[in-house]
Order: structure tokens, then C-alpha cells, then sequence
């Protein structure tokens, strides 16, 4: 059973942009924390950026001013929209959502190629 589905990965030129978008089944109740990590070849996965359901976020300090995280509760639905993409930041990102009641679900994972 789906229960997120991700998508916007792609290959960018450095400078270029992508939005990735997950969306959360109704399956899922009471959603809190909304978030993205990613991970590159060879590293751990790292987090990225989150937002709670009162808009509060946090963003890895890689990444500030350039990507935003972002939330649609009626479509149950995150953002990721990244700028000023540099090499770096290429990786799988996946998406991640915890419940209130403790659940965590994890995306598929979307690649993101940054390159020239």
C-alpha cells in the first residue's frame, strides 16, 4: 500500500531549479511533521528540511536561502522548492511523515542530479 508519493527529481545544471512535491495518502492520520532528507552515495541520509503543522520550519544550514519547504494540509501535501542547485546537493531525497499518534512513513525516494 502507497502511502507517499513523491515526485519533480531530475537532472538541473547548477544554478538551475526543482520543486519536489509528496503527497500522503488518507490513510495516514493526523499528520505532524512533514519533511525531506537525502542521500548521496557513500553518506548517510541527512535531513534536509522539515515543517510542522503549524508552519514551524527548520532547514540544514547547507541549504538555507535556497531551498524552501513548504505545505498544503488540505491536499496533505509537501514542497520542496530548491534553487540555486549546486552539485552538492545531488542525492535521492526522500520524504518523510510522522504522525501524532507516532507513525513515520517514508517516499519512495526521487533522484536529484545536479551537473553540467
Amino acid at each position: 500500500q502507497v502511502q507517499l508519493v513523491e515526485s519533480g527529481g531530475g537532472l538541473v545544471q547548477p544554478g538551475g531549479s526543482l520543486r519536489l512535491s509528496c503527497a500522503a495518502s488518507e490513510t495516514i492520520f493526523s499528520i505532524y511533521v512533514m519533511g525531506w532528507y537525502r542521500q548521496a552515495p557513500g553518506k548517510p541520509r541527512e535531513l534536509v528540511a522539515s515543517i510542522t503543522s503549524d508552519g514551524t520550519t527548520y532547514y540544514r544550514n547547507s541549504v538555507k536561502g535556497r531551498f524552501t519547504i513548504s505545505r498544503d494540509n488540505a491536499k496533505r501535501t509537501v514542497y520542496l522548492q530548491m534553487n540555486s542547485l549546486k552539485p552538492d546537493d545531488t542525492a535521492v531525497y526522500y520524504c518523510d511523515v510522522n504522525s501524532a499518534g507516532g507513525g513515520r512513513y517514508w517516499g519512495q525516494g526521487t533522484q536529484v542530479t545536479v551537473s553540467s
